[in-house]
């Protein structure tokens, strides 16, 4: 039995911390300004404004329905001490934002940094030790696994890049890089989603509108309110009138929490809906369930609707070619990801598909980036499951200490959750404990066009390891339904072997392996 060395450590906590670190000066008046431009013989400026009109304006833009003059003014926020639990359940769950935020893939966590909510949330002194221990514990299994993880991550990468004794001492060093963060990428599924995290977050006017009345809408309604309220504070600070003129609230009262009277409970429906799901996927990360069975005749029907070819003129097959074969459609190499500016690749959109996945909490966090390819994710205080429901990583598998320890990690974790509820703590807070390995299930949709974005990055071996299964899943499906269209989709090297230089894209970060030569068959090893 492996045990920790590790003495508990204190948990630091701090009150969310908003920095509006660049705005709009005017943005209530810029936003009447831009709505009387579409009825003025010039362009209105925000110095042109009378109380009248922002009285008589803002009014009927904003009630009846007209937002996207509150849509010009942006704001850019300096986050800081907020949950990753808030930002996957809240910040991340709509597509109308922009964030660069801190990697856990590749920060390692030295300091046990968590939201530790308030004691006025039902939080009893004995509640709150039982809180802050599991917190510390999940950090001791995080430092211990990625000692133990790192020489199996070594011997994989040694292998693949032919490294041996006398290999020259900037690739050893490079390689022994690599190791650390490979092993502290997997010691993170054991960190609480409490865990802090610190991002930048840009957001237009109407959507700081919107999750300030929607702040209920989450698992983490008490840390939402609390974050948004202080972005809406600040914004006031520069244009009260931005938010005063209209008096929105949050709602107190939504739909999805009708039912939370008949929680009590819940556990064994919460279970049998995994257990329903999990069978539903048959083994796979990602099951395709639904499509547009005509995709392939529908874009190509689209394609010459563009560029103004008879089906004598281009058939089908040719079309297709014309928008996927890279050699062909020099857009398919294009690092900006110009789909939705180009005519032609427009075509791809009507071609949809949906997908039921089950990957972690913390491969979610990444995988909802793809704003475009929405997905239906769970409530988790609705669907909390009393044992233990977690993803497990491959590298785990060659280390049966480490996966022991692992294994280990998981049941402490939800026995302190269940001790926690079991005491009379909301689900809100003790769903905090839940480590990053959390099962998360959903279902997600997208077109053609920005599904192919995202299998281009996601089929890449450097790409994380269950969003990388779940995307091959995907792939090889595709392969089953429209075997004409997924013959030109793979990751970037695939698409630019024989076309253009380089090959690989990803310079320093080459995985080491020539996936060019037989994709789909190159087995990923780590």
């Amino acid at each position: 039995m492996f045990e920790s060395s590790r003495p508990s450590e204190q948990v630091t906590s701090a009150p969310p911390r908003v920095t509006l670190r660049n705005y709009f000066n005017h943005p209530f008046d810029s936003a009447i300004a831009a709505a009387r431009t579409c009825y003025a013989s010039h362009l209105v400026q925000p110095e042109e404004i009378t109380d009248k009109q922002r009285l008589n304006i803002g009014a009927s833009t904003f009630f009846s329905g007209h937002h996207t003059v509150y849509q010009h003014a942006h704001f850019e926020f300096g986050l800081e001490n907020i949950s990753r639990q808030f930002v996957w359940s809240f910040l991340h769950a709509h597509p109308f934002y922009n964030s660069e935020q801190q990697s856990q893939r590749y920060v390692r966590m030295d300091r046990v940094e968590a939201y530790v909510p308030p004691a006025s949330l039902f939080f009893d002194e004995a509640s709150r030790a039982i809180y802050e221990q599991a917190i510390s514990q999940g950090w001791a299994y995080y430092r211990d696994l990625s000692a133990l993880l790192v020489s199996d991550a070594r011997e994989i990468l040694n292998d693949i890049w032919h490294v041996g004794p006398m290999s020259h001492p900037k690739r050893l060093h490079k390689i022994e890089r690599s190791a650390e963060k490979r092993a502290i990428e997997i010691a993170r599924y054991v960190l609480p989603v409490a865990a802090f995290t610190t991002m930048v977050h840009t957001i237009s006017g109407i959507v700081l509108h919107r999750l300030w009345r929607m702040c209920s809408a989450s698992d983490t309604p008490s840390e939402a309110r609390v974050v948004i309220g202080e972005m809406v504070k600040q914004v006031k600070e520069i244009d009260a009138q931005f938010f005063d003129r209209f008096g929105t609230q949050p709602l107190e009262e939504l739909p999805e929490w009708a039912d939370q009277a008949a929680l009590n409970g819940k556990h064994s429906q919460s279970e049998a809906l995994a257990g329903e799901f999990d069978r539903k996927l048959n083994g796979r990360t990602s099951r395709l369930i639904d499509y547009s069975p005509n995709a392939a005749s529908v874009i190509a029907n689209s394609y010459r609707a563009v560029v103004g070819l008879t089906e004598s003129q281009c058939s089908d097959a040719d079309a297709i070619d014309r928008l996927l074969n890279p050699s062909r459609n020099l857009y398919r190499l294009e690092v900006l990801d110009v789909g939705v500016h180009a005519p032609a690749m427009r075509a791809l959109q009507h071609a949809n598909y949906t997908f039921a996945k089950k990957i972690s909490h913390t491969a979610d966090s990444q995988d909802q980036r793809h704003r475009m390819v929405p997905g239906s994710r769970p409530l988790l205080t609705l669907a909390d499951t009393r044992e233990p429901d977690y993803i497990t990583p491959a590298l785990l598998t060659r280390n049966p200490r480490a996966k022991e320890l692992y294994d280990r990690a998981m049941h402490d974790a939800w026995r302190a959750k269940n001790q926690l509820i079991d005491r009379g703590v909301p689900p809100e807070i003790a769903l905090y404990l839940l480590p990053n390995a959390k099962s998360i299930r959903l279902v997600e949709s997208g077109s053609l066009l920005h599904l192919l974005h995202k299998w281009t990055m996601r089929t890449c071996f450097n790409a994380q390891e269950e969003i990388y299964a779940a995307s091959m899943d995907e792939v090889a499906q595709l392969r089953e339904v429209h075997p004409q269209l997924a013959r030109y989709i793979g990751p970037p090297c695939h698409l630019r072997a024989n076309v253009t230089t380089p090959i690989c894209t990803e310079g320093s970060h080459f995985c080491g392996v020539k996936v060019w030569l037989d994709f789909p068959n190159t087995p990923r090893r780590i």
